[in-house]
């Protein structure tokens, strides 16, 4: 799946489903009566899920491919991201108003030849090398105003190895890309 396979009512379809299962799961609600009919979300894919609060990272997990429709895969990282992600306690139901929900979709991946080929702010990273692997989904290079060669290092660092070891022979580095799309809620809007 390519990025910019999903058009904005997909798009807003799935942030709707994303907030429904979160509001559920807070509610204690059968999770798998939600449903969609939408062809687009039917093909299977991976993503991501990430949860702001004012701001900051509240919580974001994903999964890199999926056997599962798409739809599926979105409320699984929702919960996941909610409840799961070990950086943060899990989030509380009264948090759930204040949340902003954004969605990664995710390209195949390729091997990455050469680091002149990363065009920040488009691709993502994976490295791997022996049991370590780590990810950075395109967003954050740019997030943090990162250079190709500083976002590779991030990436190692991620998978727990030292900054270099995308150097280092043995070492395996995908490209790939995501559409990515959210609710991004300003103040204006909360006030």
């Amino acid at each position: 799946m390519e990025p910019g396979f999903l058009n904005p009512d997909d798009e807003q379809e799935l942030l709707r489903l994303a907030r429904e299962t979160l509001s559920r799961l807070f509610q204690g609600q059968d999770l798998r009566t939600l449903q969609s009919a939408n062809p687009h979300l039917q093909i299977s894919g991976g993503a991501f899920v990430t949860l702001h609060r004012g701001g900051m990272l509240r919580g974001c997990i994903g999964h890199l491919t999926s056997d599962l429709p798409l739809f599926e895969t979105v409320k699984n990282m929702a919960v996941a991201a909610a409840t799961q992600d070990p950086r943060f306690p899990p989030v509380e139901g009264e948090e759930l108003e204040g949340l902003d929900i954004e969605i990664s979709v995710l390209s195949p991946f390729s091997p990455l030849k050469d680091a002149s080929e990363i065009v920040v702010g488009r691709h993502g990273l994976v490295v791997s090398r022996g049991g370590h692997r780590g990810l950075l989904l395109p967003q954050v290079a740019e997030e943090y105003g990162w250079d190709a060669l500083t976002f590779l290092g991030h990436t190692c660092v991620k998978a727990g190895l030292p900054p270099e070891a995308w150097r280092a022979p043995g070492t395996h580095i995908e490209i790939f890309s995501a559409q990515v799309f959210g609710e991004k809620r300003t103040l204006e809007e909360e006030v």
